[in-house]
């Protein structure tokens, strides 16, 4: 029988014996047969991320609406709408993805700080379920569109609790400092105005106070400063059909220790229950915690540099294809898709970019040769919905793995792709 070694937070992605599989499928067939830079993700990982939450809210009214800023792709978006998601998007772009993959619009919340006329007559125009409105200056906006339209907006308003996530400062967006949101002080004042303008319909309260969260204290501290306000604002005679707690829960990246999604929410609806909020419709916006754990990235030796300094394995993926290293300074594992026997060198592994910043692991312990492939682990968040095509880099096909089969979701970019659209004068 084939010794099977699972890899901590990674329950579809296994050595089986001398090879590193995706469910069923040895990654480095995908990688001889697709090339690399390749993203390859788990069907079955996601799908399992997500029962967790369904487990959760069982019994409960509650809508989960995929953050797909997380990953867009496609095929991905399809499996979520296929399992009965809804969608929180940020732009126009996003929502023509939405309707692209087959989700339905009345499940999709429209949240960000910067929604222009034409995205919120877009979505007003397709009958979204909610604008989840971030400023008061929106509010106004979004009644104009509506009433010119003869439609009603439905709006949550985003709500800033000031609530700490003890998270990377580019991801915390709850607090006092961070450009989402409405203060909390001034929150009664803008659902006040917001039911006073013909346009808009208020239906919720939304807070969303980062991303990466390994600790359940930042949710239930945020959770009791919105049921305050919940408390406040319904005594204002504005009632408030549902309640939006985000999402933001994070993955283990490098021994992370967040809490599954069925226990943190086992304790945030038992604060629910206690102050008597517990049958209200819920609405929450996981994104990472659904995906990232469920991709890697593949990726090919070029060459091994040695320095006075530091060892450099230099690899074809780049900073365009993994920014988050770049980015956020973030921790990814690499591991080898065939691993070799010995000790290996420390080095650091970086891309082919023309900058200093073009790392993807730094000071890793790698028995490595050229034309190895290793695989980037937890690669299935905020990697591919980030790339680019800096230094004209094409980039990455994507592979969604079900069981022994491949399907193949997107395809590698060419040269001449990435420039399509441009023209001599």
């Amino acid at each position: 029988m084939t010794a099977i070694t699972t890899l901590p937070g990674q329950p579809h992605i296994a050595y089986a014996g001398d090879q590193l599989h995706v469910e069923g499928l040895r990654l480095s067939d995908l990688a001889r047969v697709h090339g690399t830079p390749l993203f390859v993700y788990s069907k079955a990982a996601m799908l399992s991320a997500l029962a967790a939450y369904q487990r959760g809210f069982a019994g409960r009214q509650a809508q989960i609406c995929y953050a797909m800023k997380a990953n867009s792709s496609l095929a991905i978006l399809q499996v979520f709408a296929d399992a009965g998601c809804g969608f929180d998007i940020v732009s126009g772009g996003e929502l023509a993805r939405v309707l692209a993959a087959g989700g339905d619009p009345a499940k999709v919340i429209f949240s960000g700080v910067g929604k222009t006329r034409h995205e919120m007559k877009q979505a007003l125009q397709v009958g979204i379920g909610c604008f989840n409105v971030e400023s008061e200056a929106e509010l106004d906006v979004l009644s104009a569109v509506a009433v010119d339209l003869g439609k009603v907006a439905p709006v949550s308003l985003r709500v800033n609790p000031n609530v700490d996530p003890k998270t990377h400062p580019y991801i915390s967006t709850g607090l006092k400092g961070n450009k989402f949101g409405i203060a909390h002080e001034d929150a009664l004042r803008a659902y006040r105005h917001a039911a006073s303008l013909p346009g808009l319909k208020v239906v919720g309260i939304d807070c969303h106070i980062g991303s990466q969260i390994t600790d359940s204290t930042p949710y239930l501290d945020a959770m009791d400063r919105v049921l305050d306000l919940v408390a406040d604002v319904e005594s204002a005679g504005i009632p408030i059909h549902h309640i939006d707690f985000g999402g933001g829960l994070g993955i283990n990246y490098n021994g992370d220790t967040p809490p599954e999604a069925d226990a943190l929410w086992a304790q945030l609806l038992a604060k629910l229950d206690a102050r008597g909020y517990g049958q209200r419709q819920l609405m929450i916006e996981p994104g990472r915690s659904l995906v990232g754990n469920a991709g890697v990235c593949l990726t090919e030796v070029l060459y091994l540099k040695p320095g006075e300094q530091k060892n450099f394995c230099i690899v074809d993926a780049a900073m365009n294809d993994l920014p988050r290293p770049a980015m956020y300074q973030a921790f990814h594992q690499i591991v080898p898709v065939t691993p070799r026997s010995g000790d290996g060198k420390v080095y650091d592994v970086v891309g082919p970019v023309c900058e200093s910043g073009d790392w993807i692991g730094r000071d890793r312990q790698l028995l490595v040769q050229a034309g190895d492939v290793l695989a980037v682990l937890s690669a299935g968040a905020y990697c591919m919905s980030m790339a680019s095509n800096y230094n004209t880099r094409g980039r990455a096909a994507e592979i969604l793995v079900d069981g022994t089969k491949a399907h193949l979701i997107r395809q590698r970019e060419s040269a001449f792709d990435t420039f399509a659209l441009e023209q001599l004068v």
